[in-house]
């Protein structure tokens, strides 16, 4: 069994592919393998034709972050002891790979674990995706040191630090293969967005901590296979935010939960709508709609055990009140 494998899942990536491939092969250690999920811009025949020693995995549809990734590692079972799942549009520094690998050898209870992840397009400041490691408030809204909701921190050292977090950033994840499959891999259905969150909610039930390591840095370009702007993404967001609360809480936690967020995304809508992002608010109406459809379905080697104190490990009442009422805009002051 070999170490670890950098597993890049890539869809209509190709320019991505071509600007940071090299920076990636250049400063990893352990092998690459891009996972191409039915590409048609010519990802294929650019990987093989500029990258011909590098294991290409193509599969004919595109089901996916969730699916494409469930497919990849599913060839590659029993054939690496971790896998680290990178971005296409990501750089990384010297040495990335192995520190982060390093760390998980050294931290037997920890199963996945992510490092700082900064913007490539700003690189002073953290990105949305991930940050300086992610958490979960009491209602289930995410949100990560260095970024809460469109609120992005400066890089200033403030999160160099390793700590435990809730989840980490499926930009660049490096996770124990044997952990992965245990817990069943991504839900397929999520499609793309909050897979990570869930898959991390479900190792902690298992018992396994997830881990943040700032003293590694990649910088990710963030929307290069969907638009943050794209109504679609809106849609994705809501639906498998509920998604993810219905499977890892308890029925009475759940109702609890829901019943807030009714409202709260209620506002939500109101507020695209006003705002002059109509589909926006639409796509917000119809996630609750297609959650409603999906709650019950799915494989239950995905779903998770109903713990319903581990929302967080960190805290107790929503970052709703944080944010928006006293007006703390950053992780350090809430």
């Amino acid at each position: 069994m070999q170490k670890a494998a950098v597993v890049i899942l890539n869809y209509n990536g190709k320019e991505m592919l071509r600007k940071f491939l090299p920076s990636v092969i250049s400063h990893s250690q352990f092998e690459i393998i891009i996972a191409d999920n039915a590409s048609n811009d010519g990802s294929v025949e650019f990987v093989k034709s500029e990258f011909p020693g590098l294991t290409l995995l193509s599969f004919s549809e595109n089901s996916g972050f969730t699916g494409g990734y469930n497919k990849a590692l599913s060839q590659l079972e029993g054939g690496f002891e971790y896998y680290i799942l990178l971005n296409s549009d990501v750089d990384v520094s010297p040495g990335w790979d192995k520190d982060l690998i390093d760390w998980l050898d050294r931290k037997s209870e920890y199963a996945a674990l992510q490092p700082k992840i900064l913007s490539f397009q700003n690189p002073d400041f953290f990105d949305y995706a991930g940050a300086g490691g992610g958490f979960i408030d009491s209602l289930g809204y995410p949100y990560c040191r260095g970024r809460i909701f469109s609120t992005i921190e400066k890089d200033e050292g403030q999160y160099n630090n390793e700590i435990q977090v809730d989840w980490a950033s499926g930009a660049c994840m490096a996770i124990r293969a044997s952990v992965f499959h245990e817990v069943g891999g991504f839900d397929s259905r999520f499609f793309a967005h909050m897979e990570e969150i869930d898959i991390c909610w479900r190792i902690r039930s298992k018992g396994y901590k997830i881990g943040y390591l700032g003293g590694v840095k990649v910088w990710h370009v963030g929307g290069a296979t969907l638009s943050r702007s794209n109504p679609f993404k809106t849609h994705l967001n809501f639906r498998n935010n509920l998604l993810m609360l219905h499977k890892n809480t308890s029925k009475k936690r759940f109702i609890k939960i829901y019943l807030f967020r009714v409202i709260l995304d209620a506002i939500a809508a109101l507020s695209f709508l006003l705002n002059g992002n109509i589909q926006d608010s639409k796509e917000v109406l119809k996630a609750h709609l297609a959650f409603h459809k999906m709650k019950n379905s799915g494989n239950k080697h995905v779903l998770a055990s109903k713990l319903p104190e581990q929302i967080s490990i960190r805290r107790k009442r929503s970052i709703l009140w944080d944010y928006f009422i006293r007006g703390q805009k950053t992780f350090g002051k809430i």
